[in-house]
């Protein structure tokens, strides 16, 4: 008889990581849907087939012993690769790729060049789930996401898709009139279009930090409109309704329109790990459908960086 053929049953080691994860019988029994009684029996009989104890049990809390600690890691670990595998059997032989991304980002960047992929994959058929929740992939939240941030997603491999600068961006109609944009300084006699959304903070350039680097000084960068969605921003920009601060990768396809212009020609670069990646389940990487996707997505990036 074979080590594995000795393993207690899949169900003794869901009763234990639901006791662990508790720390109690009865919440455990809640989750389960079964007594008290039958997880303490179903503990009791794991204890006994493993010859060790997995619990510290006073009369007013519970504990994990050391042996109990370790189980709990390699059990939590086993599900969730468990819950990955079985996510990826629907789409094992699949022709249909799930592509998760930010509205802004669907929007600006990925729709307008979509038909090209499905162009060279003609039997491909593209779910786009376009919402600015970041998915968890190692659940099945999807076959590939891109995601803006540093790079590192636990159970995930990231690839750097863009490289990203910061600059302002404005309609046509805003290079001439009463108050033509003509230097930085200008920007006094319009409307400064914020954008508040999960990448603004130290890391991101602001319209503070633009000014600073343009060298103005005299100008209130807190006032104007503000949005949380670079879509909606840059739609007021297109609008002549004040000026935005567009980023690399959003506003490519506008500038090269004629929709918006850059006014100025300064421009501040964002940190350097911070950027738009392709990310995809550790599993499923080599999955000619994914990589198909991504090796067409990093092409697309780097045609028009260079």
């Amino acid at each position: 008889m074979t080590q594995m053929q000795r393993l207690p049953g899949l169900p003794a080691f869901r009763t234990f990581e639901a006791a662990a994860r508790n720390l109690s019988f009865s919440r455990a029994a809640e989750t389960l849907g079964v007594t008290p009684a039958a997880v303490s029996s179903q503990i009791r009989s794991l204890e006994a087939q493993l010859g060790v104890k997995l619990f510290l049990r006073t009369s007013r809390q519970m504990a994990l012993t050391n042996a109990g600690q370790i189980l709990l890691t390699g059990v939590s670990d086993a599900f969730a690769t468990l819950t990955r595998t079985v996510a990826q059997l629907s789409t094992a032989d699949s022709h249909t790729l799930r592509v998760t991304c930010s509205a802004s980002f669907a929007a600006k960047w990925l729709l307008p060049r979509l038909e090209r992929f499905r162009a060279a994959h003609p039997g491909v058929d593209v779910v786009i789930d376009a919402s600015d929740a970041i998915a968890d992939l190692t659940s099945g939240g999807g076959s590939i996401a891109i995601r803006f941030g540093h790079g590192a997603w636990p159970g995930t491999h990231a690839e750097r898709l863009t490289e990203e600068q910061v600059f302002p961006v404005c309609s046509p109609a805003l290079l001439t009139g009463p108050h033509p944009l003509r230097e930085p300084r200008d920007l006094r006699h319009h409307s400064l279009i914020h954008l508040e959304w999960q990448a603004s903070g130290d890391d991101w350039p602001d319209w503070r930090g633009w000014l600073l680097a343009a060298g103005v000084t005299d100008i209130d960068a807190s006032h104007g409109v503000r949005m949380t969605s670079y879509a909606l921003a840059s739609q007021e920009a297109i609008a002549g309704r004040g000026v935005a601060l567009g980023n690399t990768s959003l506003v490519g396809d506008d500038l090269a329109s004629g929709r918006l212009v850059r006014p100025f020609a300064v421009s501040v670069k964002v940190a350097a790990d911070f950027a738009y990646y392709l990310v995809t389940p550790t599993g499923l990487t080599d999955r000619p459908l994914v990589a198909a996707f991504c090796d067409w997505a990093l092409a697309e990036a780097r045609g028009e960086a260079a």
